[in-house]
C-alpha cells in the first residue's frame, strides 16, 4: 500500500495523527470517531514508510477481541500475514515478557496463570487455614487486586502500616497468598503487570533490552489504564518517548477495577512535548443521539473538552418511556423490538438492551422469552468458565505444572477417585509441615514407609496418571485431550450435554500448543465470547463499551440505578456514572430508547424511584417523552412506535404462502387486529414484505 492510499480515507485529524511518528502523541478520540482506524493506519505507516519492523511496535489494548481485530486489520493493510506481532492486552504481552524473564524472581518459566476462580479457591483455602470466615474471599480478592494495581506488594504494606489502612489479619493473608502463589509456580492477573514493572525497575539492562526491541509504543483505550499499567508504559517509553496513546476521558468507566482517569489527564505533564489531537467527527450516531450524549457529558467538570459532530442526519428523536413497574418496562422493550423487527429493517442482532446491574436482566429475559424473541446475555458465563471446561483446563495446568496445588485440588476427585476431603486434608497438613506442594507430597507419601497402605493406594493411580500425561505434553494438544478423556472417564461422568462442550473444546485446539492454549484460556474474558447469531444482546452498561448497535435500549434510568446509589454522595463517582450513561448512549447508531419504572423491586422490597437526574441534562429538542399508563394499552404522549396485539391467524410463522405477483414465500411473523391482520413474508425474489391480509390475496400452501 502506497503512502497516498494509506491516507486517502482519513479525515484531516486522523491523517495528522498517523503522520506524527516521532515523539509523544495523545489522541483524544471521541466515541465512534474511528480510533481503531488511526491505530491500524499509524502502525502500517510506521512499517511501510518509516521502515519500522512490525514486530518492533508494541501495541497494547484491553480485550483479546480488540487485539485480534487490530491484527486482522493491520495485516490487511500490509497485505500479508505477520508472525510474532506484539499486539495484545497488557496482560497477554506482559505474560510473553515474563515467560522469558520470570526466573529472576524465583519462578519457573512454565508458571501458570490463575484466573478469578483460581484466586478465589486459593484465598478460601488460606482463610480456612487461618480460621477466618471463608465468606470474606471476594472482598479480600478485590482488595488484593486494588493493591497490586497500585504496585503495593505485601512487603510495602508491612513497611508502611500507617499509609494503607493497615489490617494485620489482611496483611497475613496477603503474605500467605503470595507465598502460596510462589509455591504453586503461579501468578494471578495483577502479578503479570506488577512483576513486569518490577523487572524493568530492578533490572535496568532488561529494560534497555526491551526499549531496543520496542522503539515505538501504541496504547488503545488509554483512559482505562491503572497505576501499574501507566507505570509500565512510562518505563518503556522513558528513553525514546515515541509513545502514542489513544483514548477518551469521557469513556473512563472502570474505576472499580483500578482504572484512573487522571492518567489521560496527566499525560501532557508526564510527556511535556506531547502533541494533542482531537478526533471529534463521529461516524456512528445520528445528530439527535449525539446531542443527547453531549448534553449529558458536558456536565462533567473533570474532562478534556471536545464536541462530537456528524455528517449524518438528525434521525429519529430519542424516545424516553415511563412505565409503572419493571415488568411493564420489560414488556414495552420486548414489544418495541418485535415491532421494529417485523417492519423488516432490522434483524434481532441489531438490538441491544443495556442496564446498570445484572439484577435487571431477569425480568427482561422473561419478557424476551414470552415474546418469542431470541436473546443472549453478554458478559455472563463464558465457554471457558463452564465447569467441565475449567476441569479439563485444570488437568492441562497440572500436567504442565504439577506444582499447581489449586488446580490439583479441583481435579483430584473429578471424576471421583475415593480421595475425599479427609484424605486430602491429611495430605495438605503433611505438605504444610514439610513446606512441600501437594503433588510433591503425594510422591513422598507413595515412596515412604511412614504412611498407611490405604492412603498410598488411594493416591498412587492419580500420581501415575499425571506423570504419564506429563510425559506426553509436548505432542499434539488434541491427542493429549483425548487421552485425558479416555484415561479419566470424564466424558461418561459429566453426561451427554456437557460432553458436547468437551467435544467442541477438542475441535478448537487443533494446531495449538498446550502452553499457548492455557495462557489464552486463562486470560480469556466473557466479553471476548463470539457474538455470532441473530439474537438481541442483553448486557450491562460496562460490558457495552467498545460495541455498537443500530438500536439501543437503556433500561432503568432512575436515581439509584443510573446513577447507582453508591455513587450519589461523591462527585468523582457521580461523574463516572455520568460517563457510564454517555457510553451507553453512544452505542446507538440509528435509534435510542431510554426507559424507567416508577416502582422497582429490589431484592424483597418494592421501592418508589425518581427519574435519573441525568435525564434533565439531555437537550429537550432531541428527545420525546411519553408514559405507558397502568392498565391501558395506549400511550399518554405521542409515540412513533405503534404496538399491535397479535391475533389468531392461519398465516403463522413458518407457513409457506403464494402471492400473485411475488410467488412463493415463507411467513416470518403475523400480528395486528382481526380486521387488519398483517404478516411479514420473506420472498426469495424480492426479500421481506409487510402485507395486509385484507389486500394481499395470499394463499397458504
Amino acid at each position: 500500500m502506497s503512502r497516498h492510499d494509506m491516507l486517502k480515507d482519513l479525515n484531516p485529524q486522523q491523517r495528522e495523527a498517523v503522520l506524527h511518528s516521532e515523539g509523544p502523541l495523545l489522541v483524544l478520540a471521541g466515541a465512534g470517531s474511528g480510533k481503531t482506524r488511526v491505530i491500524t493506519h499509524r502502525f502500517a505507516y510506521l512499517s511501510t514508510v518509516k521502515k519500522v519492523p512490525p514486530t518492533s511496535i508494541l501495541t497494547m489494548t484491553f480485550t483479546n477481541k480488540a487485539a485480534d481485530e487490530m491484527k486482522e486489520r493491520i495485516e490487511g493493510l500490509l497485505g500479508r500475514s505477520i508472525k510474532g506481532l506484539w499486539i495484545g492486552t497488557f496482560h497477554s504481552l506482559c505474560c510473553r515478557i515474563l515467560r522469558r524473564e520470570i526466573e529472576r524472581f524465583g519462578f519457573k518459566r512454565d508458571f501458570c496463570i490463575y484466573d478469578e476462580h483460581d484466586t478465589y479457591d486459593l484465598i478460601r483455602s488460606i482463610l480456612k487455614a487461618f480460621n477466618m470466615h471463608e465468606a470474606l474471599y471476594k472482598g479480600i480478592s478485590s482488595r488484593l487486586s486494588t493493591l497490586k494495581a497500585s504496585l503495593i506488594g505485601p512487603e510495602d504494606l508491612l513497611k508502611n502500616e500507617d499509609s494503607y489502612d493497615f489490617d494485620e489479619k489482611f496483611a497475613r493473608v496477603y503474605v500467605r497468598y503470595q507465598e502460596e502463589l510462589r509455591r504453586n509456580n503461579a501468578l494471578d492477573f495483577d502479578d503479570l503487570i506488577m512483576y513486569t514493572v518490577r523487572l524493568f525497575e530492578e533490572y535496568p539492562k532488561v529494560l534497555r533490552k526491551y526499549q531496543d526491541e520496542f522503539p515505538y509504543i501504541m496504547i488503545d483505550e488509554f483512559q482505562d489504564t491503572n497505576i501499574s499499567q501507566y507505570r509500565l508504559s512510562k518505563l518503556l517509553a522513558s528513553r525514546d518517548k515515541n509513545i502514542c496513546v489513544v483514548g477518551d476521558d469521557d469513556q473512563s468507566i472502570y474505576r472499580f477495577r483500578g482504572a484512573n482517569v487522571k492518567n489521560i489527564l496527566a499525560f501532557k505533564n508526564d510527556f511535556s512535548k506531547a502533541k494533542v489531537i482531537r478526533l471529534e467527527q463521529n461516524y456512528r450516531s445520528t445528530k439527535h443521539i449525539l446531542d443527547a450524549a453531549g448534553g449529558v457529558i458536558s456536565c462533567n467538570s473533570m474532562r478534556m473538552p471536545k464536541r462530537l459532530w456528524t455528517d449524518r442526519t438528525d434521525g429519529e428523536k430519542v424516545l424516553y418511556c415511563i412505565t409503572n413497574t419493571e415488568r411493564d418496562e420489560a414488556g414495552y422493550i420486548a414489544r418495541t423490538i418485535k415491532e421494529l423487527y417485523l417492519k423488516g429493517r432490522y434483524s434481532y442482532k441489531d438490538f441491544a438492551v443495556l442496564y446498570r446491574v445484572n439484577q435487571q436482566a431477569r425480568v427482561i429475559e422473561d419478557a424476551m422469552r414470552d415474546s418469542g424473541i431470541p436473546y443472549k446475555v453478554i458478559g455472563s458465563l463464558s465457554f471457558y468458565q463452564r465447569k467441565e471446561i475449567k476441569d479439563i483446563i485444570s488437568y492441562l495446568k497440572v500436567i504442565v505444572n504439577p506444582d499447581d496445588s489449586v488446580n490439583l485440588r479441583r481435579i483430584i476427585n473429578s471424576p471421583p477417585r475415593g480421595i475425599g476431603a479427609a484424605t486430602l486434608g491429611r495430605i495438605e497438613n503433611e505438605a504444610r509441615k514439610k513446606d512441600k506442594g501437594l503433588f510433591e507430597m503425594m510422591k513422598i507419601i507413595i515412596s515412604s514407609n511412614g504412611y498407611s497402605a490405604s492412603l498410598k493406594e488411594k493416591i498412587r493411580d492419580f500420581v501415575e496418571l499425571i506423570e504419564d500425561l506429563n510425559s506426553q505434553k509436548d505432542g499434539e494438544l488434541s491427542r493429549l485431550l483425548e487421552l485425558i478423556y479416555e484415561r479419566t472417564g470424564y466424558l461418561e461422568w459429566v453426561g451427554e450435554e456437557r460432553a458436547e462442550n468437551l467435544t467442541e473444546l477438542l475441535h478448537s485446539v487443533e494446531g495449538k500448543d498446550i502452553k499457548g492454549f492455557i495462557d489464552t484460556a486463562s486470560l480469556y474474558t466473557p466479553i471476548d465470547e463470539s457474538q455470532d447469531g441473530d439474537a438481541v444482546s442483553l448486557m450491562t452498561l460496562h460490558c457495552a463499551k467498545g460495541l455498537e448497535f443500530p438500536v439501543v435500549f437503556i433500561a432503568g434510568a432512575e436515581d439509584g440505578l443510573v446513577p447507582y446509589f453508591h455513587a450519589i454522595k461523591r462527585q468523582e463517582e457521580l461523574e463516572e456514572e455520568r460517563r457510564l450513561l454517555y457510553v451507553g448512549i453512544t452505542r446507538a447508531k440509528d435509534r435510542l430508547f431510554i426507559t424507567r419504572a416508577k416502582r422497582r423491586k429490589f431484592y424483597t422490597s418494592v421501592k418508589e424511584l425518581k427519574p435519573s437526574r441525568f435525564l434533565d441534562e439531555i437537550p429537550t429538542g432531541c428527545y420525546q417523552c411519553y408514559e405507558k399508563r397502568h392498565g391501558r394499552g395506549s400511550i399518554a404522549i405521542e409515540t412513533k412506535v405503534h404496538l399491535e396485539p397479535v391475533a389468531s391467524t392461519p398465516f403463522v410463522a413458518g407457513v409457506r404462502v403464494r402471492h400473485p405477483k411475488w410467488g412463493i414465500g415463507v411467513v416470518r411473523e403475523s400480528y395486528g387486529d382481526d380486521d387488519d391482520m398483517k404478516v411479514m413474508v420473506n420472498f426469495p425474489s424480492v426479500g421481506v414484505k409487510r402485507l395486509s391480509l385484507r389486500f394481499a390475496h395470499l394463499e397458504r400452501i
